[in-house]
C-alpha cells in the first residue's frame, strides 16, 4: 500500500491537529511501512535524576504509530490507541535525543498495530520497546472526514 501522505505532508498535518506538540516531535525518516521519529528532549521530558520519564517515552511510541497509520491512511486525525504494552530496558540518556522505529506490522479496516524501539540517539541499544494497537474509523463516519 502506497503513502497517502509524505514526510512533509505528515509532519504538516501533526502541526495542525496537535499544535500543543509540534515542539516535541520530528520524523527523521518515513517509508510505507516504517517510520523513525525523536523526541525533541527539552527539561519537561526529564525527571529527577536526569532521564528521560516513562511517560515521554509513551509519547514518543504512540505518536510514532498514530503518524504511521496517517501517513498511510491519510488526513484521519479520530483514530485513538486501544492497547499499549511497553517494556523499559535501559535507562535513557537524559541529555540527548530520543530516537523511535516504529514498523507498522499490520493495518486492517478497523484496526493498525506497530511494533516500537526507542533508543538514546548514538546508542545501538534499546532502551525500550513498546507495541501500540489503534482503532480506525469506520470510512464514511463522521469521526474519519475529521481534518
Amino acid at each position: 500500500m502506497a503513502l497517502a501522505l509524505n514526510r512533509e505532508e505528515l509532519s504538516q498535518y501533526l502541526t495542525e491537529v496537535f499544535p500543543q506538540v509540534r515542539e516535541d516531535f520530528a520524523i527523521d525518516d518515513l517509508t510505507e511501512d516504517t517510520i523513525t521519529m525523536r523526541l525533541l528532549t527539552a527539561e519537561r521530558h526529564l525527571r529527577p535524576g536526569g532521564t528521560i520519564s516513562g511517560p515521554s517515552m509513551f509519547a514518543l511510541a504512540d505518536v510514532c504509530v498514530y503518524a504511521m497509520v496517517l501517513a498511510r491512511l491519510g488526513r484521519q486525525a479520530l483514530a485513538v490507541t486501544t492497547s499499549c504494552s511497553m517494556d523499559f530496558m535501559r535507562k535513557p540518556e537524559g541529555n540527548t535525543q530520543m530516537i523511535a522505529q516504529c514498523r507498522l506490522l499490520k493495518l486492517g479496516r478497523s484496526l493498525a498495530v506497530g511494533d516500537i524501539l526507542m533508543f538514546s540517539e548514538g546508542s545501538d541499544k534499546p532502551v525500550a520497546r513498546a507495541s501500540m494497537t489503534y482503532s480506525i474509523p469506520p470510512q464514511g463516519s463522521a469521526a474519519a472526514q475529521f481534518g
